[in-house]
C-alpha cells in the first residue's frame, strides 16, 4: 500500500525497505542494495535520487564513536531565555550553530525554551568551554544539565514501518 508523504511524493514498500537498508548501512552499493530489496541496481538509483532530490535523504554520513576519539563526555542542556521568542532566540538559535560541541538543538514547549546534546573531552571541559560559554550569551536565563552517565540506547535509525 502506499502512503502520500506529500502532494508530490508517494512511498511504497520498496522505498521504505531501501531507506530501512540505507539507515542500517549507507556504504551499500546500488548492487547490494537491490540485491536486499529486490530491485535492479537501475532501479535502487533511480529511487536513491528521488529521495534525495524530495529531502528524504538530507545526507550520507559515517557516525563516528565519540568515546573513542576523546568525547567521552556527553551531557543534556536546558536553557530557558529571559524572553520567548524575538531577537533572544534568534541570537541564542545563531550561536548554537557556532558550538561545534552542540550536535542536537531542539526548540521545546515546556519548562525550557531549548534542550541541547553536548559532547566534550571531560567534564572539566564541558563545564569551561561550553557551559560558561552558555550563560555569556546575551538573553540567556538559566540553564540545566544532566551529565549522561550510560547511553541505553542510541540511535539514528527512525521507525519506518510508519511510513506504510
Amino acid at each position: 500500500m502506499k502512503k502520500p508523504i506529500n502532494e508530490d511524493f508517494v512511498f511504497d514498500k520498496f522505498d521504505v525497505a531501501l531507506l530501512d537498508a540505507l539507515q542500517k548501512d549507507a556504504t551499500l552499493t546500488h548492487q547490494q542494495l537491490g540485491e536486499a530489496i529486490h530491485l535492479s541496481p537501475s532501479q535502487v538509483s533511480r529511487r536513491v535520487a528521488r529521495l534525495q532530490a524530495a529531502g528524504i535523504i538530507r545526507r550520507s554520513v559515517a557516525l563516528l564513536d565519540a568515546a573513542r576519539i576523546g568525547l567521552g563526555v556527553r551531557a543534556i542542556i536546558y536553557v530557558s531565555l529571559v524572553r520567548h521568542g524575538g531577537e533572544e532566540g534568534l541570537a541564542f538559535e545563531r550561536e548554537m550553530a557556532a558550538f561545534p560541541e552542540v550536535l542536537a538543538c531542539d526548540a521545546v514547549a515546556g519548562e525550557s525554551d531549548y534542550i541541547l546534546q553536548i559532547v566534550a573531552a571531560s567534564l572539566s571541559d564541558l563545564s569551561d568551554s561550553v557551559l560558561r560559554r552558555l550563560t555569556r550569551i546575551q538573553g540567556v536565563n538559566s540553564i540545566r544539565s544532566n551529565i549522561v552517565l550510560q547511553s541505553i540506547k542510541s540511535s539514528t535509525e527512525l521507525p519506518l514501518t510508519q511510513c506504510l
